[in-house]
């Protein structure tokens, strides 16, 4: 599977999730996958990509080789080991978020931010290739686009840090049906250090 089709069909299952309107349990937010947390959006996308027959294979949570404690948050056994964040630049209630930006652009080891996920798969010790994947909300257009906050991870993952990000794979899907999670950007870059 290639970068691109990683990405245009976790792209894709998540807009189909969306489509039946959702709501994560316990929570009293507006219908929509755009209020899910990332770990929850990632076992929904991931749980309608494996009964679709794509990714029957795909695990969440698979420990690190080089580290029992740490998960990755999609491996595709012999194939893939991405790292998911979440980018949400405006809560259920239409307000903008402090800080949301940081799950990208926070530079250090050990951090959990893209950046710190992309250093964290170069020591992994998993045989694959491996993947940062970057997915977003915006409204429609877009308020505060995600755009300038991905060419910031590329700039600072690349030539603060020396991380050797492949091309980026991109995917955008529209119309979802929350009233301010209106479109969803998906990025992901392989990590080829």
């Amino acid at each position: 599977m290639t970068l691109p089709e990683i990405v245009s069909q976790f792209s894709a299952a998540l807009k189909e999730v969306d489509s039946e309107r959702p709501v994560e349990e316990g929570k009293p937010y507006d219908p929509g996958i755009g209020p899910f947390t990332e770990a929850g959006a990632i076992e929904h996308g991931l749980s309608r990509l494996r009964s679709s027959g794509r990714w029957k294979e795909a695990e969440t949570e698979k420990s690190y080789p080089s580290d029992g404690r740490t998960r990755c948050d999609i491996y595709v056994p012999g194939d893939w080991a991405i790292e998911v964040k979440l980018l949400r630049p405006f809560g259920d209630n239409g307000r903008e978020m402090e800080h949301w930006s940081e799950n990208a652009l926070h530079p250090y080891e050990g951090n959990a931010s893209s950046i710190g996920d992309a250093l964290k798969l170069i020591g992994s010790g998993f045989p694959e290739r491996k993947a940062v994947l970057i997915y977003g909300f915006e409204h429609e257009p877009p308020k505060i686009p995600l755009e300038t906050t991905v060419e910031a991870f590329e700039l600072i993952a690349e030539e603060a840090c020396g991380i050797d990000l492949g091309p980026r794979a991109e995917s955008v899907e529209t119309g979802l049906v929350h009233p301010v999670h209106e479109q969803m950007r998906t990025y992901g870059w392989e990590v080829r250090n």
